[in-house]
């Protein structure tokens, strides 16, 4: 087999595994046999390839919330304010509020002391 024939089976065995539930569906959708398919997991090049489109379809779900992200902040500020809300749905919004503020401070000074510490590596 060619490499860009075994490239292509690669990759199709990483779709199936990236939209089936099982190896051993996984394994019938990419015409492998499941111990080929359980030994491909072992092969760094195809972990490598495997993690990149995992990687991938994370970032896509991750764009997709940041833009969802001000409805968020929108929908718990307004049941923040609502009186008609019930007093435990209130509490719950301002929690999530103030809980994500607080981890956004803390990211942004993490994100800080790493910026600092490899500027001191680097000099």
């Amino acid at each position: 087999m060619s490499g860009s024939d075994e490239k292509a089976k690669h990759e199709k065995a990483v779709v199936a595994l990236m939209t089936t539930r099982t190896i051993s569906e996984a394994a019938k959708r990419s015409g492998y046999t499941e111990r080929s398919l359980y030994r491909l997991l072992t092969q760094n090049e195809f972990i490598t390839l495997y993690r990149q489109a995992r990687w991938a379809a994370v970032g896509v779900a991750a764009s997709r919330l940041q833009q969802s992200a001000s409805q968020a902040v929108d929908t718990l500020s307004e049941v923040m304010a609502d009186k008609e809300a019930s007093p435990s749905a209130r509490v719950q919004a301002a929690k999530v509020c103030l809980d994500m503020a607080l981890r956004t401070v803390e990211l942004e000074d993490l994100e800080a002391r790493i910026s600092a510490l490899e500027r001191g590596i680097n000099a």
